[in-house]
């Protein structure tokens, strides 16, 4: 394998890292600031937000520039972006530094995949970037919990300095290691999302943005949830590192359960159990006294990773399927769409803490997975209908 994948592997890992690692720092953060933790939500919506509009966005602009300048620019700011996270003053301008993180990490996620298969030959392209989303899911399984077992050794400010030490790495080794002049694809914003007109891809982008907007209604909030179980903060390493290990194992198998069953299947198996969890988690805690329901919740947590782990790709080869000579402009769209469900989750997740005890949330985001059935089957309706008779 060329071993400049396996640093834009790195650099995916360290730009993920963030995303997953908040809900292990909010409640260190809300304390710093004296926020609640449902305020210090907002910055998972700022950096999603970010994300999700400013890959597009950037990736036209930076559009046929060499790829090794854009990779070098998106970790600098990355790491300017954490740079200013530990050293902020105030919530606003750890605002401002999701922000500034959130675009970069897209930017270098729409570059590295793209670069990826720029440096694999034809036959390993599908290898390459796969490599380079591994990255992703081992910031899920190890980033995530690692950074919030610093935040909570040694302050969430040095949380941030170690995703920017790492970034700092990978920025050294991938700047003296990819070749110069490697030209992007020019593409215009609007060539980039006109693939939404075609059949089956906007009501599929919605399917990933409701299944997102439910998993991170708890993901981001797993402090609360783990307070009214009964456990301390100082677990919440354990349940991300839990969560993370059935991630992995989640979305290895699903690439083989969506080749044997149908990605399509896949993914409703995964909406119906995730849905299911999430009822569960408030059973949980409404149920069962604390010395149950703790350690419950804590279990309940490599299960829901797998399940959690196992849409992501069935719902990628679904959508391909719909117009595989529009991968390259659908799966980006597929990216946002999962970073505006985050978005969404951690928004409605904290205003629903505002109004209601935190074991409401599962019960909550569990409406989302099943309103993603509901689309799904509702455009299935909708091809019969098309489908002309004789």
């Amino acid at each position: 394998m060329d071993k400049r994948l396996i640093w834009l592997a790195v650099g995916a890992f360290a730009t993920s890292t963030v995303a997953f690692v908040f809900a292990g720092l909010l409640p260190l953060i809300s304390a710093s600031a004296g926020i609640s933790v449902s305020d210090a939500g907002h910055l998972v919506t700022a950096y999603s937000l970010a994300y999700a509009i400013g890959t597009p966005i950037l990736s036209a602009i930076a559009g046929a520039a060499d790829r090794r300048r854009v990779i070098a620019l998106a970790l600098v700011c990355f790491m300017a972006g954490n740079g200013l996270a530990a050293a902020s003053d105030s919530f606003f301008t750890l605002l401002c530094a999701q922000v500034i993180m959130g675009m970069s990490a897209g930017l270098f996620a729409a570059t590295a995949q793209a670069t990826a298969v720029a440096l694999a030959s034809p036959e390993h392209r599908t290898r390459a970037v796969a490599t380079v989303l591994g990255g992703t899911t081992f910031a899920v399984a190890l980033g995530a919990p690692l950074a919030a077992l610093v935040g909570n050794l040694a302050g969430w400010r040095s949380a941030y300095l170690v995703v920017a030490c790492l970034a700092l790495i990978c920025l050294t080794v991938l700047w003296t290691q990819l070749p110069r002049g490697l030209p992007g694809l020019k593409l215009s914003l609007s060539e980039r999302i006109a693939a939404l007109g075609r059949p089956g891809i906007l009501p599929s982008l919605g399917v990933t943005l409701l299944y997102l907007t439910g998993a991170f209604m708890i993901i981001a909030y797993m402090a609360p949830l783990a307070l009214a179980a009964g456990l301390p903060v100082a677990v919440l390493p354990g349940m991300l590192l839990a969560f993370g290990i059935g991630a992995v194992a989640g979305n290895y198998a699903s690439g083989v359960l969506a080749d044997r069953l149908g990605p399509s299947r896949m993914i409703v198996m995964a909406l119906l159990a995730s849905a299911s969890i999430c009822v569960a988690m408030s059973a949980i805690i409404e149920l069962l006294p604390p010395e149950l329901a703790g350690p419950l919740l804590v279990g309940i947590m490599l299960p829901w990773g797998f399940i959690g782990w196992t849409f992501p790709p069935a719902q990628a080869s679904r959508l391909v399927g719909h117009a595989p000579e529009l991968a390259n402009l659908t799966l980006p769209l597929n990216v946002s769409a999962m970073y505006f469900g985050i978005a969404a989750g951690s928004f409605i997740g904290g205003r629903l803490l505002e109004i209601a005890p935190a074991s409401e949330l599962g019960l909550a985001a569990a409406a989302f997975p099943l309103a993603a059935l509901v689309v799904i089957a509702l455009t299935r309706k909708s091809r019969r209908a098309t489908i002309p008779v004789g």
